[in-house]
């Protein structure tokens, strides 16, 4: 993927806690996607990743597609078992990272259960100067993403990385070049914030996208607020949402940024279950068009 035009890729998210990544891989890899982003919920099941990693490499073969990043989607920073499964998974991943040839690995901070967000920083600190030394010896970054996961400033039970305040809390904490964001709109529009400003302001921390958009009910919030019967936003598949990806990705590019947005599906209230890949690969192909390059053989 030699034009510059194209330097953005747009690709999406695979499960990987079910043993069934490099399947799922083969099944879509001649769909379009340009990336993928091999994930894990909470464990790895005690997979062999090293051998995943060639598995997957092998499921995408000859074709110019790329796992720049991995997920590791729990919570490191409490002691159940469960918990103490993600943040084994985090330091596989790190160290194996490379068999995919991932260069970064996202997901959650973790959260202190049940405690307002300023008390996890002590344990936050703890746990991530330790990891992010191991990242930084393998030459992988670490990038949050900034979902609140149902939480707020006051409690919560997955994540403290889901607004501008707590990104200055946290890198304050692990002042790190290589700890940063894995972002997307969605997660701010949620919580009512303009998503466009904060990618002026936070480039230079963004790791990894997330193509995931909402759509805000404007009318239901007017008539019954924020905290009535009636959801005022819905999660969307790119394509189908308030946010105009011409404006997030131009915004990127003055930014300098190049890499990946990996579509995160299954949230969409409309394009789920049998018409899952129906909605992603229109998303695929709307943010395809709102990057542009695709069909560019001279940019001069």
């Amino acid at each position: 993927m030699s034009n510059p035009a194209t330097s953005i890729r747009v690709g999406t998210m695979v499960s990987a806690s079910g043993g069934e990544a490099a399947k799922r891989i083969g099944q879509i890899a001649d769909l379009g996607f340009e990336s993928f982003e091999p994930f894990f919920w909470q464990t790895t099941n005690g997979q062999d990743l090293a051998d995943l990693g060639k598995r997957c490499r092998e499921a995408i073969g000859d074709r110019d597609i790329t796992m720049s990043t991995l997920g590791m989607f729990g919570n490191p920073l409490e002691e159940t078992e469960i918990d103490l499964q993600t943040l084994q998974g985090w330091k596989d991943c790190i160290d194996n990272a490379h068999h995919f040839g991932a260069s970064c690995v996202a997901g959650f901070t973790g959260r202190v259960r049940g405690k307002k967000l300023t008390d996890s920083l002590p344990r936050y600190k703890e746990i991530w100067s330790e990891l992010a030394k191991r990242a930084a010896d393998k030459g992988v970054k670490i990038a949050f993403e900034n979902c609140a996961m149902d939480g707020n400033w006051q409690s919560g039970d997955w994540n403290i990385a889901h607004n501008p305040d707590a990104w200055e809390l946290i890198f304050n904490e692990t002042p790190d070049d290589h700890i940063g964001l894995e972002w997307e709109p969605c997660h701010q529009m949620v919580y009512l914030i303009d998503p466009i400003p904060q990618i002026r302001k936070w480039a230079h921390k963004i790791f990894h996208v997330h193509g995931k958009d909402a759509t805000i009910r404007w009318d239901v919030i007017r008539e019954h607020g924020i905290f009535g019967k009636l959801p005022f936003v819905f999660m969307r598949t790119p394509g189908f949402g308030d946010t105009n990806w011409t404006d997030v990705i131009s915004e990127l590019r003055l930014a300098g940024w190049s890499g990946s947005i990996d579509i995160e599906g299954w949230h969409d209230p409309v394009y789920r279950d049998a018409l899952e890949m129906t909605g992603q690969v229109h998303g695929l192909n709307y943010l395809k068009r709102c990057r542009g390059g695709d069909f560019v053989t001279d940019p001069t």
